[in-house]
């Protein structure tokens, strides 16, 4: 189980995550929901450890991410917003040189790297250069970087950026497949269709607070909305959205 205690990030004192608690449970997907500036990746970031809370604590397994970094590392697979990638490599090089990073075995890797370019659709470009590829190219690249070395911690942040329908499907099985055999799956999107669909649990966050943190069916009932996309709006959009839109189109006389 991932936990989130009392976990805060701040710059300059002033609060990007405040004091945010939470737990992601195996076998559930669980979704981690918020406007942009709402502090959603900063707390990726945070539970990959590529920055230090200023406060609370983050435990996998019931042990802090701190502890052993190296060994919570090898349990954790991260799929970042942004894809950085070494774009003079092939998909191919990309995934041997982190195969070989995580010291998996080269018989075992070999046939799992060939396997995962052809099951994504990416075999016959494995060995053409990633500056080459597109945007969806790119991010089937990413999840399989994120899958080769079987984590127990799957953190998803916008996975579906730039996948065609098809892969798009396939995605959405997949985590949810990954759910079901144990994994413990943190996603964030902004495709809230998609996150009503395929998450057991939402967690919303508002300029870096937590504002729910329940079922979507019940949060359905509780609030008397019907779907996801109202109770985000209600609950973490300050504006009024049809009102916008509607003098976005008066003020080009539409």
């Amino acid at each position: 189980m991932l936990e989130l205690c009392h976990v805060s990030k701040r710059y300059s004192g002033i609060p990007a995550v405040d004091d945010v608690s939470f737990t992601a449970k195996p076998g559930e997907v669980t979704g981690y929901l918020g406007a942009n500036g709402s502090g959603k990746s900063t707390t990726m970031k945070m539970i990959t450890n590529l920055i230090e809370a200023t406060s609370g604590d983050i435990l996998f397994g019931g042990v802090p991410i701190q502890t052993d970094p190296i060994k919570y590392k090898k349990r954790l697979g991260y799929v970042p917003e942004e894809p950085y990638l070494y774009t003079h490599l092939s998909g191919e090089e990309y995934l041997i040189m982190v195969a070989q990073l995580r010291n998996l075995a080269p018989e075992y890797f070999s046939e799992c790297i060939d396997g995962l370019l052809r099951l994504f659709g990416l075999h016959d470009d494995r060995y053409s250069p990633i500056s080459a590829y597109s945007k969806g190219m790119r991010q089937k690249i990413l999840l399989s970087a994120s899958l080769m070395h079987n984590p127990d911690l799957l953190l998803l942040d916008e996975p579906f950026s730039g996948l065609d329908v098809g892969s798009a499907l396939v995605l959405r099985s997949l985590i949810q497949e990954l759910a079901g055999r144990g994994k413990v799956v943190l996603f964030s999107s902004h495709d809230l269709e998609t996150v009503e669909r395929i998450c057991s649990r939402v967690v919303i966050l508002h300029h870096g607070k937590i504002v729910a943190d329940n079922s979507i069916e019940n949060l359905r009932s509780s609030m008397d909305l019907p779907t996801l996309e109202g109770i985000f709006s209600q609950l973490a959009i300050e504006r009024d959205t049809a009102a916008i839109s509607r003098q976005i189109a008066d003020l080009i006389h539409a």
